[in-house]
């Protein structure tokens, strides 16, 4: 049975959560808060952390807060292996820069977009992920063509991995019939479930990991459906999951990172403001999440 839970050998295995990252009033990081946080998280069902995603706001810190960011994230997971940074950068040379300074930090595995803000073609894709992979920390892809308008095609990853570039995949197109296609075309490459909304699907179709969001506001439930579902125990699972989907696939929508902030103040954690252009929810959004959140808690759910 192939192992779907953390390990030292494979440590993007398991469940790993794109952390959010708390600010203060001011907007300053909040580094302090931010080390709790991943501490609570490996505390209560979760195996480690991916600071630096869209979810932790990258894109609105400056590089002093980014690399601290990583730096604080490693001592309070105790195990630098337990670390995922998103390395993502407009520049094929700067996304490299982040993925040394993860490894010099001691972290396990970096996630790597394709080129930000160019629809680069195979040739340049396959460039890029061979120029960070030359760092020598295992790389695993992160397909979300909703975002980035280049696709990883379950082709096109099968030659990254054959390339040596990629140990694994973040799928998050939402298409979960890529899972047995990628599966045909590279068996040994991971898949890690990146979407809250079809972790279901993908744990059935084969997943072994899960790049997740909502544990950062219900770790506990959370982590009883991931190990029920890659377990193939669907009577476990479903129930859980049809509960807590009204929740998961605001994970999906553009405001997944306000969504999930207020998801932590409702549930009692501390999720707080985040840097512009993001601003605070409102209407019919707000009170969906409010709505979904409320009814997960009052179900019991933590």
């Amino acid at each position: 049975m192939t192992d779907t839970t953390w390990n030292t050998t494979r440590p993007w295995r398991g469940i790993m959560v794109a952390t959010t990252l708390p600010f203060r009033e001011d907007l300053s990081v909040d580094h302090d808060a931010y080390a709790e946080h991943v501490a609570w998280l490996l505390a209560n069902g979760c195996d480690g952390v991916v600071p630096n995603g869209s979810l932790g706001e990258y894109q609105t810190l400056t590089d002093d807060e980014r690399a601290q960011v990583v730096r604080t994230a490693v001592e309070a997971a105790g195990d630098g292996t337990r670390v995922m940074p998103g390395v993502a950068a407009y520049g094929s040379a700067e996304a490299r820069r982040w993925a040394e300074q993860a490894a010099e930090a001691g972290c396990g595995s970096v996630l790597l977009l394709p080129p930000n803000t160019y629809r680069a073609d195979e040739e340049a894709v396959r460039a890029h992920y061979t120029e960070v992979a030359g760092v020598g920390i295992p790389v695993v892809a992160y397909n979300n063509p909703i975002d980035t308008k280049v696709d990883l095609t379950p082709g096109l990853l099968a030659r990254l991995h054959a390339d040596g570039s990629i140990v694994a995949v973040k799928e998050f197109s939402g298409d979960v019939r890529r899972a047995y296609e990628i599966a045909e075309l590279a068996p040994e490459l991971d898949l890690l479930i990146g979407a809250d909304d079809v972790l279901l699907e993908l744990a059935v179709a084969g997943a072994v990991g899960w790049i997740a969001g909502y544990p950062n506001a219900l770790p506990v439930s959370c982590s009883e459906l991931y190990h029920a579902a890659v377990a193939g125990d669907l009577a476990t699972a479903v129930p859980l999951y049809k509960s807590l989907h009204s929740l998961l696939r605001w994970d999906s929508k553009t405001e997944f990172v306000q969504s999930i902030k207020l998801s932590m103040d409702i549930a009692g954690r501390r999720g707080g403001p985040t840097r512009p252009p993001r601003h605070p929810l409102t209407g019919a959004i707000e009170s969906g999440v409010r709505t979904a959140t409320e009814k997960a808690v009052a179900d019991g759910h933590r």
